[in-house]
């Protein structure tokens, strides 16, 4: 796959994209939105990918928020279906079948914070700075900052966020559930690539299910998230994997997953 503004590499289950426009601290603009689409569209069907680390190029940026002098000249309709492209891509990577790791190397601001809010987790390298300072250019967050910043980190310490336009740390953003992790920026990739590995290394089928279960499982009351668990947890009776797995298990030895 080639991409003007992305890099992407497969290696070992791991498919590593890293958006490349550091002159731009990596900002997002149609363009880098097409790219995006069309490179987890491809990911979540090739079977030879596991994972995906989501990480943006340089040491300045993840991605330091949408594309400013883009957005000025826009009129209300053409804000809206930036917006809404905007929208769809940041639901075909939470819904990527595959789990997705924000590997986040600075500046995770606008839609760069809601482009790392809907991979599924998030490591911090101790320069990284979140936030959704939108109000500051007389708008809102676009890309669905309102809708995943309160299902994260609460309803209240969101509108704060939101209101205030105030970016917060590193390790703030770990201590209000935003980042799963922090570590030194040199580490961050590694990091990021040996929790992507643990992850490939597992029964495809039961990650996939896993995630499913959460994310819908949320949307859902207690009562049908459980039988929608359940129906989830019998469906991967009926899969290799679970037979390979348990016996693997029984035998004491390291199970070889197939993703049947």
């Amino acid at each position: 796959m080639n991409f003007t503004n992305l890099l992407i590499d497969v290696a070992d289950g791991v498919a590593l994209v890293t958006i490349n426009r550091p002159a731009a601290l990596n900002a997002l603009n149609i363009d880098v939105l097409n790219d995006l689409t069309a490179a987890f569209s491809s990911l979540q069907e090739n079977a030879a990918v596991a994972c995906v680390i989501l990480t943006g190029s340089g040491t300045k940026a993840f991605v330091a928020g949408a594309d400013i002098a883009a957005m000025q000249p826009l009129n209300a309709v053409e804000a809206a279906h930036f917006a809404r492209l905007g929208h769809a891509l940041m639901s075909l990577i939470e819904s990527c079948p595959k789990p997705v790791i924000a590997a986040v190397n600075g500046f995770a601001l606008g839609g760069g914070c809601e482009l790392a809010m809907a991979c599924d987790m998030r490591i911090a390298a101790e320069n990284a700075r979140f936030g959704q300072p939108e109000v500051n250019l007389g708008v809102i967050p676009g890309f669905g900052g309102t809708l995943r910043l309160s299902r994260l980190i609460g309803k209240g310490r969101a509108k704060e966020l939101i209101f205030t336009g105030d970016m917060v740390s590193a390790q703030e953003a770990f201590r209000i559930g935003l980042a799963n992790k922090v570590v030194a920026a040199e580490d961050l990739l590694a990091e990021a690539q040996s929790m992507a590995a643990k992850i490939a290394a597992k029964g495809p089928v039961a990650v996939r299910f896993a995630k499913e279960a959460i994310d819908s499982g949320l949307e859902m009351d207690l009562d049908r998230a459980g039988r929608f668990e359940a129906d989830l947890f019998g469906l991967c009776f009926a899969t290799e994997d679970q037979k390979e797995g348990m016996q693997a298990f029984l035998d004491k030895r390291q199970a070889k997953f197939t993703g049947r």
